[in-house]
């Protein structure tokens, strides 16, 4: 099927959409494989995690 992607497509996907807007086709391939895999959402949550960990390290300013 088109729209069906394997994970690690996917976990490309989630990557790329840090840096860019994915086209419609992707973006709707992303969200039906995010509802039917356990293991894709988890990737999702640290690359959420890591980014903004970085953001705060990127603003850390030490004050002592």
């Amino acid at each position: 099927m088109l729209l069906m992607r394997t994970c690690k497509e996917t976990t490309a996907l989630l990557i790329a959409r840090e840096d860019r807007l994915l086209p419609l086709s992707d973006r709707i391939a992303l969200r039906l494989h995010m509802a039917a895999c356990k293991v894709c959402p988890r990737f999702e949550r640290q690359v959420l995690t890591m980014r903004n960990a970085l953001r705060q390290w990127r603003h850390y300013t030490d004050t002592e």
